[in-house]
């Protein structure tokens, strides 16, 4: 990695087609679009897990809502539609797309239901994450909120079943990694989890 890290990250070489793609030009997505390009760079050289982040914790870079969520979202998601976008097209005109699986998730969903009159606070009931490439099905939604978005209602995924999921696309068996230890079985699910079977291609 000390020896090809340079390389990698050097993106002199890219051409000024794919620099317009990922939006590396323009102030409002070049930071995000940057780590894109560059997790397209670490995947196409074999790195097997790669983790790209949009934000920090606090001030104006944070997903948090809780004060304006029109004005927050408004701005990450202008920073950060584009060069995903980018990134997956990237992927797949490279052919990377069919084995590389991409998980987009964050801390939590939002409430449907206004704080403090323009903010959203957190909701862990019903939200949205998505996955794409990677033996996953294209072009589907799975799962329903009820008509408020308040909790799901259909398809619900627990976050066991989303990593038994996961790491079936990945090859392995989440029941088979479980393990003994102080007279109590252990796994990545944590003994629980079903493969989400109508997500898989």
């Amino acid at each position: 990695m000390q020896m090809s890290a340079t390389e990698c990250t050097d993106l002199k070489g890219e051409s000024a087609a794919v620099r317009q793609m990922y939006g590396l030009d323009h102030p409002t997505t070049a930071h995000f679009g940057k780590n894109c390009l560059l997790a397209r760079r670490l995947v196409e050289r074999g790195v097997r897990f790669v983790q790209v982040y949009s934000g920090g914790n606090e001030g104006p870079k944070a997903w948090d809502a809780h004060d304006d969520l029109k004005k927050n979202h408004d701005l990450h998601c202008a920073e950060t539609d584009g060069p995903i976008a980018a990134l997956l097209d990237d992927l797949k005109i490279s052919g990377l797309l069919d084995t590389t699986l991409v998980v987009w998730g964050g801390e939590f969903g939002r409430s449907p239901v206004a704080e403090n009159g323009k903010g959203r606070d957190h909701h862990p009931k019903g939200f949205t994450m998505w996955m794409a490439g990677g033996g996953v099905r294209g072009g589907i939604s799975h799962g329903n909120t009820d008509e408020y978005g308040y909790r799901a209602v259909e398809g619900k995924v627990h976050l066991h079943d989303l990593h038994a999921t996961m790491l079936h696309l990945l090859g392995l068996d989440h029941e088979t990694l479980t393990y003994r230890y102080a007279g109590r079985d252990f796994r990545l699910t944590d003994v629980y989890g079903e493969v989400v079977k109508e997500v898989i291609a």
